[in-house]
């Protein structure tokens, strides 16, 4: 045998170890339950209590509600008062825990002193930057967008500023103590450059690089932080889409994600997000660059806003004949 045909096998060899590791560790996202088992006492362990940001409905209020099953207390936050108080009644006469209200528009600049105020004493756990916003419902080209430059401030404000000033003021408590979870919401369209919805993909890019690089920086003193990259989620964000295979309710999405805290730095956060995330990957930059396919999302997006409209509208109107 030859040097070139020894190297050729050799080549071919590392070639399949290569992939096959790449296989079984993908394979292992599929089974979080089996891979990255919790114990019951997980989430208590962390500390007292949990913040979550963006907290009066959807993904963020489905986080409060679970942690508070955990056993732990938490502060919900956001911009609604109303909306905040309703929400810390439902979990404190479901869970029994304690729940703190902090109304806040993230949105604005001066917000993060008084928010380290009201936290200052509490012995926090856990964290969940989920507070996000879209430029615009129906996706656009960046020029498009209404009031540019207001946009670029606010989403900047609440998608970025918000969970780089959030770490900086419950990291250092986490740290002291040795321990505590970081989970930073970001988005299944950051894993790859997705027109339409430029600003809001790069938002969430620096929340998947933040979140790494900080996981890097922290994982010796015993703190876990991790970006999860979800794809459909029937929230207020998402038109409140039916549910389905891929298109999960909060709750749901909330209880898979949770099973993934050990699998790593980044999750999709359940099973249908990792394979359509996979998926998504396959795809040639070409095809999604393609102007066809810009304008055959916006059309879509644009009939399924007005078709839920209508069935709002009507909805609203039988009920009105119904009341009378």
């Amino acid at each position: 045998m030859d040097l070139m045909e020894l190297f050729f096998i050799s080549l071919g060899a590392a070639v399949v170890v290569y992939y096959g590791v790449k296989l079984l560790l993908f394979s292992r996202m599929l089974f979080p339950k089996l891979w990255f088992p919790l114990q019951k006492t997980f989430f208590t362990s962390m500390g007292e209590w949990a913040v979550v940001t963006g907290a009066s409905e959807g993904v963020g209020r489905a986080y409060a509600f679970a942690l508070a099953e955990q056993g732990m207390n938490v502060v919900i936050m956001s911009r609604t008062k109303a909306t905040l108080d309703q929400v810390a009644k439902e979990i404190g006469e479901t869970t029994g825990q304690k729940v703190k209200v902090i109304a806040t528009d993230f949105i604005n600049e001066n917000v993060f002193e008084d928010i380290e105020t009201q936290l200052k004493d509490l012995n926090i756990g856990v964290l969940v930057n989920n507070v996000g916003m879209l430029p615009s419902f129906i996706p656009c080209k960046f020029l498009e967008c209404e009031e540019l430059d207001k946009t670029i401030t606010k989403v900047i404000n609440c998608n970025v500023k918000t969970m780089a000033k959030m770490c900086r003021i419950i990291l250092p408590g986490m740290a002291n103590r040795g321990k505590g979870l970081i989970v930073n919401i970001s988005s299944g369209i950051a894993s790859i450059p997705f027109p339409l919805y430029t600003l809001y993909s790069a938002s969430k890019v620096f929340v998947e690089r933040f979140s790494q690089c900080l996981q890097a920086e922290y994982k010796d003193k015993g703190i876990i932080i991790q970006a999860v990259a979800p794809f459909g989620i029937s929230t207020r964000m998402a038109g409140y889409q039916p549910t389905n295979t891929v298109t999960l309710s909060p709750k749901e999405f909330v209880k898979s994600s949770l099973q993934y805290l050990r699998a790593g730095d980044k999750t999709n956060g359940s099973v249908c997000h990792t394979l359509l995330g996979w998926f998504l990957l396959t795809i040639p930059l070409q095809v999604i660059y393609s102007e066809c396919l810009q304008s055959s999302l916006q059309d879509y997006i644009q009939k399924k806003t007005a078709n839920m409209a209508s069935i709002s509208a009507s909805r609203a109107t039988s009920e009105n004949l119904e009341n009378k």
